[in-house]
């Protein structure tokens, strides 16, 4: 469907007004590229805005109801009074919409009523951030209807604080400023936020839907408290070195994680259950291999294999073309998925099958996208004809969903009448 078709699709909805006209905007879906896992933690991350785009419509009106009308869902109809707002519970479409109304006029913007309608093309529970996509849409909508001016860092913390602290979802930063600035940005997410945009000319990628859909709350809650857990033995059980005792805390979002090696943890791990020690070792090894990934893009190292080494055990005979730039990224994908999978436990078989597919067929590299369990696997390749070939191949196995993408635009304004 093509952006006219589009535009004629959502304003039919909106009831006419002879006072205002309807703007249109748009937020882009994200792929979770590098260091997953890692953004609530307070840790650098790289996520890379999609094709896949959130369209959401909408016109002032002339009284406090806020009417929210959803394309994608049967009778996906909500109405509120700003006036009187709650929350309605139970997973509710709605509330997405309602927090973002509620946190703005708690936050004192000076904001009515309106007439919204959503049409997605971010499949939900995919691990692509619809969600972050919606609430980043509605508040820059919100922003032109009323003459906010909101930049991409305000809509993007506001579209954060909506569903962390409104609706009680624990999640990091890493969606919401993907979907705001668009492209491949290198975000710091311990406020004040630090956004760094990463050059991605020949960044190109498969993105493949298992069709299972799953929830932040079945897996950032769990793994949160493992961490929490495993940062409580080591400080209360276990006669630790004070200057490692002076790098941890008792809270995962509180650990100067990046000042941490795998050699600070090691003498103590085996004084840790197994499962605890690989969550720390796992937010170790990913921040590690992000951060050489990171400057690898930015052209700012030049690569060799001791180096790989000190985060990936390679076979010494391993024969890696240092001059190729993409083929490291894709392996430094391979071994993130490894963690995640061996170290995260958040893998599944359709996931490690969908990878398969795409690595037999010329992804240079493939790893999930998002909390896991569920969700999509990404896979980054050197051309379209690649990426062509991985995503029929995808298809022919009959997974559910196959497409390629390179870098899009963040949240516009795709029309105002």
């Amino acid at each position: 469907m093509d952006l006219s078709e589009i535009r004629h699709k959502l304003i039919s909805h909106i009831p006419s007004n002879e006072y205002f006209k309807p703007i249109l905007v748009s937020s882009p879906g994200r792929v979770d590229f590098l260091n997953t896992h890692q953004d609530y933690k307070g840790l650098p991350v790289v996520p890379v805005a999609i094709g896949l785009r959130c369209y959401v419509a909408g016109v002032r009106g002339c009284n406090g109801i806020v009417n929210f009308t959803s394309l994608n869902i049967p009778d996906g109809f909500d109405s509120f009074s700003i006036e009187d707002l709650s929350l309605v519970g139970g997973g509710w479409f709605g509330d997405y919409v309602r927090a973002v109304f509620k946190l703005m006029i708690n936050f004192g913007f000076r904001i009515g009523g309106m007439n919204i309608v959503l049409w997605s093309e971010i499949p939900m529970g995919s691990g692509l951030a619809s969600s972050a996509a919606l609430e980043v849409s509605v508040i820059k909508l919100i922003s032109e209807v009323y003459g906010l001016n909101l930049d991409r860092s305000t809509i993007a913390e506001l579209a954060y604080l909506a569903e962390h602290d409104v609706m009680g979802i624990p999640c990091g930063r890493l969606d919401q400023y993907a979907c705001s600035y668009g492209g491949v940005i290198l975000l710091d997410p311990r406020p004040p936020c630090i956004v760094e945009l990463l050059p991605y000319e020949d960044l190109i990628f498969v993105i493949v839907d298992s069709g299972v859909h799953r929830r932040i709350f079945n897996v950032h809650p769990i793994r949160q408290a493992e961490l929490n857990e495993a940062l409580r033995i080591l400080l209360f059980e276990i006669d630790i070195d004070e200057g490692l005792k002076s790098k941890l805390s008792i809270s995962y979002d509180k650990v100067s994680w990046n000042l941490l090696s795998e050699e600070d943890l090691k003498p103590y791990l085996n004084s840790i259950p197994i499962k605890l020690a690989n969550r720390l070792i796992f937010t170790i090894r990913m921040n590690t291999s992000t951060m050489y990934a990171v400057n690898l893009i930015k052209g700012l190292i030049k690569p060799r294999l001791e180096d790989l080494n000190r985060f990936m055990n390679l076979d010494l005979e391993c024969r890696v073309d240092f001059e190729d730039k993409l083929s490291l990224l894709g392996l430094i994908i391979n071994y993130q998925h490894e963690l995640l999978r061996d170290y995260y436990d958040v893998s599944l078989p359709i996931l490690e099958d969908i990878r398969r597919v795409m690595l037999d067929n010329g992804a240079l590299g493939a790893k999930i996208s998002g909390a896991g369990l569920g969700g999509a696997i990404i896979g980054l390749v050197r051309d379209e004809d690649s990426a062509k070939r991985v995503c029929k191949a995808c298809i022919d196995h009959g997974f559910p969903m196959a497409f390629y993408s390179r870098p899009s635009e963040g949240v516009k304004v795709e029309y105002c009448y």
